[in-house]
C-alpha cells in the first residue's frame, strides 16, 4: 500500500486528485498539509485524516511514501525538490515549474532520489489524442503543417452566484500563480501541440488582461516547431460556452476534434467526405493511475519528463514574448542551461 500526503488545496483540481487517490485500492491518503491552516484543517476533517501544519514534519515521516502536490504554482520547485530529497514519490498538478532551469533542478533531484515523478497532463491519455497521433504516425495526414488547439471557459466571468467568477480569487495573484490563463488552462493546448508537432522552436504571444490586470485571462500564442509545423494555441478564462477544439492540418488530410467528437478527411481513405471513425482507441490510464503503477509495478508512464520540460519551455518563451513584444527564439533559453 502506497501511503500518500496531500500537499495543499490551493489548486482547483486538488479535490479531484484526492478523489482519484481514494479510488485506488493500493493508495491511501494519510495526511494533509496546507499553506493555510484553516483550509487544510477543514479538508483533513472532510477526508478523515490528520492535518499537519508543518511541511517538513510531513516529509520527515517515514510512513509517508508519496505526495500529491497542488500548491501555488510558484511553490512547485521548492516543495517538489524538498519532497524528492526526502525520497517521496511525487504527483503534481501542471505546470512542473515556471522556468526550464527550475524544471531541470527538479528532475536532477528526482533522478538522484530514484523516485517517481508524474505531472498531470490528462489529455495525453484521451482516445481522441491517441487517434490523432496514430493518424500522423501512419501518414494519413501527410506532412503536418498546422495544429490549432483551444481550451477555454468562463471562470473569470461574474455571475449572480460568483461576482468575481467561479475560479478562486488567488488564481489572479501573480505572486502565487506565476501567470494567468495561459500558464494554467493553456497548458493543455501547449502539451497537446508539442506532442503532435514536435520540439518547439520559437514563440509569439499575446497574453491579454480583460478583467484582471495582474495576469492574463485570455491568450493567443503562435508556436514555430522544428518540424516546420505552425501551432496556434488559444485559451481563456472569459469565454462562455467555448468548446474544446483540436485541429490538425496536413498536406494529405485534416482532423477536426470538438469536445470528444472526431472527424477525419484524408486522401488515404476511400472517400472524399469527412469520416467519423466507427471505432476509437481506448483511453490510457489517467496520470495518477500511471503514477501508482510506476511506483508499484515499475511500469513506464506514457507522460514523460520531455512533456513537462517542453510545456514549461513554451510558457517561459510566451511570458518573455509578451513582456518584450517580440518573437522569442527558444534555443537561447535551452542554451543558457549549459553555461
Amino acid at each position: 500500500m502506497i501511503k500518500a500526503a496531500l500537499l495543499s488545496k490551493w489548486h482547483v483540481h486538488a479535490v479531484d486528485y484526492a478523489k482519484q487517490a481514494q479510488e485506488q485500492q493500493n493508495l491511501s491518503i494519510e495526511a494533509v498539509w496546507d499553506e493555510e491552516k484553516e483550509r487544510g484543517d477543514q479538508w483533513a476533517q472532510e477526508l478523515g485524516v490528520p492535518f499537519e501544519p508543518d511541511l517538513e514534519t510531513v516529509l520527515l515521516n517515514s510512513e509517508i511514501d508519496a505526495v500529491i502536490v497542488t500548491t501555488p504554482t510558484i511553490s512547485h520547485k521548492d516543495v517538489i525538490v524538498s519532497a524528492a530529497k526526502h525520497k517521496k514519490h511525487i504527483f503534481t498538478e501542471k505546470v512542473l515549474a515556471l522556468t526550464v532551469e527550475e524544471c531541470n533542478e527538479i528532475l536532477a533531484e528526482v533522478e538522484k532520489a530514484g523516485v517517481q515523478l508524474m505531472v498531470s497532463l490528462p489529455r495525453l491519455v484521451e482516445s481522441y489524442y491517441l487517434y490523432a497521433q496514430e493518424a500522423l504516425d501512419k501518414g494519413w495526414l501527410g506532412q503536418l503543417t498546422m495544429v490549432r488547439c483551444r481550451m477555454a471557459h468562463n471562470g473569470a466571468v461574474a455571475s449572480a452566484d460568483h461576482p468575481d467568477g467561479w475560479l478562486p480569487a488567488h488564481f489572479y495573484e501573480r505572486e502565487h500563480t506565476g501567470g494567468g490563463a495561459f500558464i494554467d488552462l493553456g497548458a493543455h493546448p501547449i502539451y497537446l501541440a508539442n506532442r503532435l508537432a514536435g520540439t518547439p522552436q520559437a514563440v509569439m504571444a499575446r497574453l491579454q488582461s480583460v478583467f484582471h490586470q495582474d495576469v492574463d485571462d485570455q491568450a493567443a500564442v503562435i508556436v514555430d516547431y522544428e518540424s516546420g509545423t505552425l501551432g496556434i494555441l488559444e485559451t481563456s478564462f472569459v469565454s462562455g460556452g467555448s468548446p474544446f477544439q483540436l485541429e490538425l492540418y496536413g498536406t494529405e488530410g485534416s482532423i477536426l476534434i470538438e469536445q470528444n467528437e472526431l472527424r477525419i478527411k484524408s486522401s488515404h481513405l476511400n472517400t472524399k467526405d469527412w469520416v467519423k471513425p466507427e471505432e476509437m482507441m481506448e483511453s490510457l490510464p489517467m496520470p495518477l493511475v500511471q503514477w501508482v503503477n510506476a511506483i508499484e509495478k515499475g511500469e513506464e508512464p506514457t507522460i514523460t519528463k520531455e512533456d513537462a520540460l517542453n510545456l514549461t519551455l513554451v510558457n517561459e518563451g510566451a511570458a518573455l514574448s509578451e513582456k518584450e513584444g517580440r518573437r522569442v527564439d527558444l534555443q537561447p533559453i535551452k542554451n543558457s542551461l549549459a553555461r
